[in-house]
C-alpha cells in the first residue's frame, strides 16, 4: 500500500485519523499536545474567555431519517462548543455546491439550518458559497465554525478525568450512524430508527451547576463511544472500564448491527454526550439528564478505575473483560 495516499479511513475519527493529525497536520499547523486536543479551542482575548471550533460535513445521503446535512452541521458545531462548557453564540456557514445541485434541495437544507440555529439559540452571522464543476464534488459539502462564551472557571476537557469518575451517557447509542447507513443502502428496516441529531447546549447548561465535579464532556460522533473514550483515556492517562450490560442501545440498532456485523460502540452519534463526573455527584448528574428531553434514557456505563497509559476495557455480559481500542479503518464512511 502506498503510504502517501489519503484513505477513507483517515476521515473515520479512529486510528488513521489520529495518525494523520499527529504525524502531519498538527505538527505543521499548531503543535497542540494530545492533552489539549479537545472539541474546541479555548481563547482569552482581552480578558474575555471564548471557545472556538470548526467542522465540515460530507454526510451521504444528505437527507436521512431524523435530519439532513444542514441541521446536522448546525447541531454538530453547537455541540462541540457545549462540550467545553461554553454557551454557543454564533456560527459561520460555508457551502461547496456541485454544478447541477437542485435549488429546491438547497432551500430545504438552509431552512433546516435556520430552524436548528433558532432551536439552539445561536445566530448564523456570516458565510461563503462556492460552486465546483459537475463531477468535481458530491452535491453539497458544508463547513460550520462557531464561537461560544465561557461564563465560568471550570476546566472541562479531555485531560481532566480522575480515578473514580463515573461515565454517563445521555441515551441510546448508534442511532445516527444506523439511520444514515439505512438511508444510504436502501435498507428496508421497520424499526423507526432516526438520527439523534440535536443541540446539546441546553442539557449541558443544566449540568454546569455540578461545578468542579463535572470533569469531562465529549460528544461521541465519528468513531463512536469506544473511540471517544479511548481519546479521553489517552489525554487523562487513565483506564476506563465499561459495562457492556449497562450500554443503552435501541433494539433496532442492535438488530441491524448484529445482521451487518457492526459494533454499536463504534457507530456515530450526533445527539449524545459522555460526561465523566466525580462519583459523589454522579447520581445527581444522572437525575439531571433524565429530567431533560434529551436525557431520558441516560445511564451510567462505566468508571475510571486507575491511572495508566490510556486504556479502555469492557466487562462483557458473560463476565469476561476485553480491550477496547480506537476504530481501525472505516466502519461507516461519510457518516457526518
Amino acid at each position: 500500500m502506498n503510504d502517501d495516499l489519503i484513505l477513507l479511513g483517515h476521515g473515520s475519527g479512529g486510528k488513521l485519523s489520529h495518525q494523520l493529525l499527529d504525524e502531519l497536520i498538527i505538527p505543521n499547523l499548531s503543535g497542540v499536545p494530545v492533552a489539549g486536543q479537545n472539541d474546541a479551542a479555548l481563547l482569552n482575548i482581552g480578558g474575555v474567555k471564548l471557545a472556538f471550533t470548526t467542522d465540515s460535513y460530507v454526510v451521504d445521503p444528505i437527507f436521512f431519517p431524523g435530519g439532513n446535512i444542514g441541521d446536522l452541521a448546525v447541531n454538530g458545531t453547537v455541540n462541540d462548543l457545549a462540550m467545553m462548557g461554553a454557551r454557543p453564540l454564533c456560527l459561520s456557514v460555508g457551502f461547496i455546491l456541485e454544478e447541477g445541485f437542485l435549488k429546491s434541495e438547497l432551500a430545504r437544507i438552509v431552512t433546516s439550518m435556520r430552524e436548528a440555529a433558532d432551536a439552539a439559540g445561536v445566530a448564523i452571522v456570516t458565510g461563503d458559497t462556492k460552486v465546483v464543476p459537475r463531477g468535481k464534488g458530491d452535491r453539497i459539502f458544508i463547513n460550520t465554525s462557531g464561537i461560544g462564551a465561557l461564563e465560568h472557571n471550570l476546566a472541562i476537557n479531555g485531560a481532566a478525568a480522575c480515578v473514580g469518575d463515573k461515565v454517563i451517557v445521555n441515551g441510546c447509542i448508534g442511532d445516527h450512524g444506523i439511520a444514515v447507513l439505512s438511508a444510504r443502502e436502501g435498507l428496508e428496516i421497520d424499526s423507526g430508527i432516526k438520527s439523534d441529531s440535536a443541540p446539546l447546549n441546553g442539557l449541558v447548561a443544566e449540568l454546569l451547576p455540578l461545578g468542579e465535579a463535572l470533569h469531562v464532556l465529549r460528544d461521541p460522533t465519528r468513531g463512536g463511544v469506544a473511540t471517544t473514550l479511548k481519546e479521553i483515556a489517552l489525554q487523562s492517562g487513565v483506564t476506563v472500564k465499561l459495562s457492556e450490560e449497562s450500554l443503552p442501545i435501541n433494539p433496532g440498532v442492535k438488530g441491524v448491527c448484529s445482521i451487518l456485523g457492526l459494533d454499536p460502540l463504534y457507530v456515530a452519534n450526533e445527539g449524545k454526550l459522555l460526561a465523566l463526573v466525580a462519583p459523589e455527584r454522579a447520581e445527581e448528574a444522572l437525575a439531571i439528564m433524565r429530567r431533560h428531553p434529551l436525557g431520558k434514557d441516560a445511564a451510567v456505563i462505566g468508571e475510571v478505575t486507575e491511572a495508566s497509559a490510556g486504556r479502555v476495557v469492557m466487562e462483557t455480559t458473560v463476565g469476561g473483560v476485553r480491550g477496547v481500542e480506537m476504530l481501525a479503518g472505516e466502519q461507516l464512511p461519510r457518516i457526518c
